[in-house]
């Protein structure tokens, strides 16, 4: 099915975002995105700490070709977002960015938005999942991120995706992120790659294919 879909996006041709948007946020900052497809079934992906909106420009394809709209944030404090006055980004609600995505799609029809994150992403992604009522995230990808919310706290079918020497000056992610796996509620999946590349950076390696192929078995429910 992946490969299936990238041809259609080579053949398409490689196009941009079909939209640019600014969205407001609950606590009133502004957050820049990108806009891909038209469907019913809606998805944010939420980028990891070093890097942008720009950086899911190949998995949004991908996801638009199948079926899903689909907004990629960037973050304030990151790419296009900038943080209000001299409020250091590190004390930026962050969570409440992926919200105003959320919210943006169900305004415009989707009748379902589901969260993809990679590590910092993948934390903010998981808070606000936490904090809206079950049903409201239908499900959840996270890369390489090891939520603050308690396990039992994310409902609904969630994809764990980890590179097995993934580390950090800590050590290696895996234990710890395992860990949070197994005290999390069903449905869930877990999954080990081959490699130390950290989270999205995972999409550059010769395991980028296989990760987008769990990713949509996961989202598109099969």
């Amino acid at each position: 099915m992946v490969r299936m879909l990238f041809m259609l996006v080579a053949l398409a041709g490689w196009s941009p975002a079909q939209q640019h948007l600014k969205l407001t946020t609950q606590d009133g900052g502004v957050v820049h995105a990108n806009l891909y497809g038209k469907g019913k079934r809606g998805i944010v992906l939420a980028h990891g700490g070093l890097l942008t909106k720009e950086s899911w420009a190949k998995q949004a394809q991908i996801l638009a070709a199948a079926g899903f709209r689909v907004i990629a944030i960037d973050f304030r404090g990151f790419g296009e977002s900038r943080v209000a006055g001299q409020t250091d980004s590190d004390t930026v609600p962050h969570h409440l960015d992926v919200l105003a995505a959320v919210r943006y799609l169900r305004k415009a029809g989707a009748r379902t938005v589901s969260l993809v994150g990679g590590s910092f992403g993948g934390v903010a992604a998981a808070r606000i999942t936490a904090d809206l009522k079950p049903g409201e995230i239908d499900r959840l990808v996270l890369l390489a991120a090891q939520p603050d919310v308690p396990p039992e706290k994310l409902p609904g079918p969630k994809l764990f995706i980890v590179a097995r020497d993934d580390a950090n000056s800590a050590g290696l992610r895996l234990p710890g992120i395992r860990a949070y796996y197994e005290k999390a509620l069903e449905p869930k999946q877990w999954m080990t790659i081959d490699g130390d590349s950290h989270a999205q950076f995972i999409f550059q390696t010769d395991q980028g294919d296989r990760v987008m192929a769990a990713i949509l078995r996961v989202l598109t429910g099969q």
